[in-house]
Parts: C-alpha cells; structure tokens; sequence
C-alpha cells in the first residue's frame, strides 16, 4: 500500500523535479543539526526555490497529511531541524536572492535562504550592514525562526527588533505578507512578531523584511582578563549600568579561553577570564568609551587590556570568539556538546555565573562557559563524554544550571529557541495557560500538525 508521503513526492516531482530526493546521503545530511539529539531521516528533501513552490509544496503535505520540517543551512542547536516524524525535509537554502535593498531607508529585502555574512558581503559596498550575529553562518529565515541574537545584540537588538516584515506560507498552502517597511505600525495583530520565533510550527517564512544600520565611522575592539571570574562578571554589570553603549560584550570563563588559546593560537593570551569587547561611533566617542570601560575594569582588577582598532586584527579576535564551540569540541576530542542558553536579568548575572561554575565543579564534567553578557545571557558547553552515562550526567548538569536561571527570574533560552532540547523547561517557565494559548495557536495555523511536529511542546 503506498504511503501518503509516497504520493506527495510523486506529486511534487511533477513541479519540482529532480529537486525532490529520496538520495540517502542527502535525507543524512537534513536528519540533524548541531546537537546531541539522536538523528532521524526524512523521507525526502525538497529543495526550493520560490515562495509559490513552498506554498504548493506544502499545500499536498496538508492534504496528506505528511510532516514537513524546514531547514537552512542545520546550525541549530536544539533539534529544530530533526525531522522526528519523517516526511519532507524543506531545504530553503537555494532561496538565496536579496530581493531589494533601500539603502536611504535602511532596510531590505531578502529570500530566507540568504545568510547573515553572504547579506553583509552584499551590503558592504554600501556603507550598511545587517547586525545580528549569531556566531555560525546561519540562514536569515532559520534566524527568524529562532528568534537568534548573538553578539551585536547589547546594542543593536535581536531578530524580534530587526524584522519588519515576512511572507510566510501556511500549512494549508496559503501565503501571507506581515509587516512592511515601516518601523511601526498599530494596525491588527503583530503577525510578524508571531512568526518570528515559532520555529517552523506556525509556517515557512520564504521572505524577510530586515532594518539595516550604517556601518559605524569608527570601531575598536579589545580584551582584558581577570584573575576571578567575579571581577569579570561585576565589570560588565558595572559598564551596563553606567550606560556606556558597548557594541558587544562578550565574557569567556578560564576554561573556555584555555580551549581558545589553543584552537585560534591566541598565544597572546592566558588562560584566565576575559572579557572581549566592541565599540562602535564617532572615533572621540568610541575612544571615550573604551577609556571609560578600561577605567571601569581596572577597578575590578582587569588586567592586559589589548586594544586593536585595525579591521584585520579586529577580525581575527572576533573569528576566535565566534570559533568557541568548536574551541571547545576540540578540547575533548570524542566529546559531544550540549549548549545551554541561560539567560538571567544583568543583576542577578553574577549568581547565575558563579552558581553555573559550582554546579560543573560538582558534576566532574567539563564544561565551558562563553556568554553575550552584555544582555544577559550565557552559553555553557557541555561536553558528554563518550560514555553509558554521558548524556545523563549533562542533563543532569543541564537542568541544574537552567533552574537556577528561572529561579534568578530568567528564561531558559536566550537565543537558541526550545526546539527538542528545552520543552520540559518551557513548561516550568511559561506555567500551563500561557501553554494552553501557545497550543491554540498551533491548532488554528496547523490544524493537522505537520509544521515541525514534535518540536516546542513535549506532547
């Protein structure tokens, strides 16, 4: 007896092509992203290459009923992308087109396939670019759907403040614009912010409408170590509430800077905690608030402040940075990472930190921590040794770091989204009837429940 997912790929070849596959190399590659989750294989990946081949492509797994599960370039970290009900893998990434930019209006317009580096190569020439930065070369509709931040967003917000609009394709095959070009409106609901962090369980974002910045007349990056990982911490709460207006502000604990120094050949640099900084403006403004951050550090005991205002040696500091996690895999070769994405009001930053590092200490794992502090957030990477009881003893050490979190009055996820990894913490953070209206949500947009099934909600 042939399977509706059978006859949804007999039909989708008729408009698709050869760009529908059932190739077993290709349905490996879309089983997983980057997480410990266990990989599933699709039934197929349909590769498209328009809004109207989404819509139509998505218009038969409705009718069928079959699972269909998108994916960018697979960067996620929390089994978004694993398509744990089969079906169709919808791979957006030849959607890769800036449609239009309006260089006087800072904003533009671009397929979701397109990357944040491949929109910033585009911009240059303009004198703009696109700010949030989430590390890894991620597809601007998987951003959306993550609601990513990164380290830009102390200054310059999150997806959730830089998207104007998008075209979505629903679960039933109909196709919605939100949003526009102007950065406010009060007419109906907030579609656009619906969207924008639903993870592919409410539609297909195809298109994105995106504010753009100026690229700063002047920027200096620099670091500086501490011998105490409280010195640190207390530096950034301190450089916060005086409002100096960093660009980035990145914190790395000794662990994860001893992984850095080995992997990006910082030799530079000990293996101690440190704070990597960006500041952007005028070059008397920039130049004050650095002074105005060193000053502030210095009282906290900071130490080797390294300033580099040359584009070259700015690149390569931040090129360390964003290689943390992979710094980290390579510190305990045969080891999985599994990332916390804890995040804590900027006061309580310091217990959280601190209360992370006893909570490793006492579990006997290795475990680095590398945060975007200047909101708040930090990311703990927790490497599973290859062993019967790896995977438990991480979430184990997972679950105690996220508590703390939600007891400090934070969230449990930050930037990374709640994908597989987070539902049982979504469910103590959000409490049963905020849920309840999130499941509404879910039945009126995908009544049948093939939008990334299994994702957000334990059951």
């Amino acid at each position: 007896m042939a399977r509706p997912v059978d006859a949804v790929i007999a039909e989708a070849g008729t408009f698709l092509g050869d760009r529908i596959t059932t190739n077993a190399g290709l349905r490996d590659h879309h089983s997983h992203g980057q997480d410990p989750q266990p990989p599933v294989q699709p039934d197929a990946v349909a590769f498209i290459e328009t809004t109207e081949e989404a819509a139509r492509l998505l218009a038969l797994c409705h009718a069928q009923g079959v699972p269909v599960v998108p994916f960018g370039t697979g960067t996620s970290l929390e089994g978004h992308v694993t398509p744990v009900r089969g079906g169709i893998s919808l791979d957006l990434s030849r959607m890769n087109a800036v449609l239009e930019v309006n260089a006087q209006d800072l904003d533009c317009r671009v397929q979701a396939g397109v990357t944040h580096r491949g929109l910033n190569t585009h911009l240059r020439d303009q004198g703009l670019f696109f700010p949030v930065d989430p590390g890894a070369d991620a597809s601007l509709g998987g951003m959306c759907a993550t609601r990513a931040s990164g380290t830009n967003a102390v200054r310059y917000g999150t997806m959730r403040e830089n998207v104007l609009g998008l075209t979505v394709a629903l679960a039933d095959g109909r196709v919605i614009r939100t949003g526009g070009r102007v950065r406010k409106s009060a007419a109906g609901y907030d579609l656009t912010r619906l969207f924008v962090g639903s993870e592919g369980t409410l539609g297909v974002v195809t298109e994105i409408q995106l504010r753009l910045h100026g690229i700063p007349e002047a920027a200096s990056a620099a670091i500086c170590q501490f011998a105490e990982m409280r010195d640190a911490v207390e530096t950034v709460i301190a450089i916060l509430q005086l409002g100096i207006p960093v660009a980035r502000m990145e914190l790395l604990d000794d662990v994860q800077m001893a992984a850095c120094v080995a992997y990006s050949k910082l030799e530079n640099l000990a293996a101690q905690p440190t704070l990597f900084f960006e500041f952007h403006g005028t070059p008397d403004g920039v130049a004050e608030q650095a002074r105005m951050a060193e000053e502030i550090a210095q009282g906290y005991n900071a130490s080797g402040f390294q300033w580099a205002t040359d584009p070259e040696e700015r690149n390569r500091l931040w090129r360390a940075r964003h290689d943390a996690y992979w710094a980290a895999l390579a510190s305990k070769p045969g080891h999985q990472g599994l990332a916390t994405d804890a995040i804590v009001p900027i006061s309580r930053l310091t217990e959280a930190i601190l209360g992370a590092k006893e909570d490793i200490a006492a579990s006997g794992l290795s475990a680095p921590i590398v945060g975007h502090v200047g909101d708040g957030n930090f990311h703990t990477v927790i490497l599973i040794p290859p062993e019967p009881d790896g995977l438990h003893r991480a979430w184990e050490l997972d679950r105690k770091i996220v508590a703390r979190a939600l007891a400090l009055g934070g969230s449990c996820s930050g930037e990374h989204g709640v994908g597989l990894g987070k539902r049982e913490f979504l469910e103590q953070e959000a409490g049963p009837e905020a849920l309840s209206v999130m499941r509404s949500l879910k039945v009126a947009l995908d009544p049948k429940g093939i939008l990334n099934p299994g994702k957000i909600f334990l059951n």
